[in-house]
């Protein structure tokens, strides 16, 4: 297994499960995380880049019309990393809980 994600890709790569471009996924990740993630444009732009370079996300379309707007979507590869995380994340909260179970039994 990889090392772990940062929450932006997390939430970059979910938002990218169907094609979507740049502001699109901003507000994605704003309204899934209740404003708590707010992406600014160099750390969406900066983390597309870093997943094109890794083969979890790919171009899916790109209007060449006005303001070339791209949309990206999810690699067979990134769905992969993306089930990892979330396994990892489960673990974490599963361990975390019985942690704190067992804190308070005694």
């Amino acid at each position: 297994m990889g090392a772990p994600l940062t929450e932006s890709m997390f939430y970059i790569l979910l938002s990218l499960l169907e094609p979507n471009h740049g502001y699109g996924i901003m507000q994605q990740v704003e309204e899934c995380t209740k404003g708590r993630v707010a992406l600014g444009a160099g750390t969406l732009y900066g983390a597309l880049n870093s997943l094109l370079e890794k083969r979890w996300i790919m171009l899916h379309s790109q209007d060449d019309q006005s303001r070339k707007k791209k949309e990206y979507l999810i690699t067979a590869l990134g769905k992969e990393v993306l089930d990892e995380e979330i396994a990892r994340l489960g673990e974490l909260l599963e361990n975390g809980r019985k942690a704190m179970e067992n804190d308070e039994k005694i």
